[in-house]
């Protein structure tokens, strides 16, 4: 599973011209699904992901976590963080998850982390996505489950 997690000033997700999703300060976060990830593994992501302290305290140090500064969450699916590209010029994607598992897995990380953040808004798991955001600092983190388990 790879998570990469834009701090953002806002954000947001468009489908066929329709803003679906949008958020103020906290996290725009893309999520990779491979075909082996498991709840487990889920889980871990999501503990590490609301317990990142990558937002800046009193004196400016990266100390605080998305609950410390009321950060909202915007989950958007991206299969392409799975891309293959060692042969050719054409990525492979056969790494991603399955389209059904994948979006059941990407429920139950919706899922979990509306138990632990107040706003958490989403994309269309599948559709053709337009994103907006304006990132903080830029500050951009790659959270991979082979790195973290």
């Amino acid at each position: 599973m790879r998570f990469v997690i834009q701090r953002v000033e806002k954000a947001s997700v468009e489908v066929e011209n329709e803003v679906i999703g949008k958020i103020d300060k906290g996290f725009l976060v893309l999520i990779g699904i491979s075909d082996e990830d498991t709840v487990a593994i889920a889980d871990k992501m999501v503990k590490k992901l609301i317990g990142m302290r990558i937002f800046d305290d009193a004196v400016g140090k990266t100390n605080l976590a998305l609950s410390d500064v009321d950060g909202e969450l915007l989950l958007v699916s991206q299969f392409t963080l799975y891309a293959d590209c060692k042969k050719g010029n054409r990525p492979s994607f056969i790494k991603a998850g399955a389209p059904q598992m994948a979006e059941e897995m990407y429920k139950y990380i919706i899922a979990k982390c509306k138990e632990e953040v107040k706003i958490v808004e989403t994309g269309s798991f599948g559709a053709d996505m337009k994103i907006e955001l304006t990132n903080d600092g830029p500050f951009t983190i790659l959270l991979d489950s082979s790195e973290i388990m």
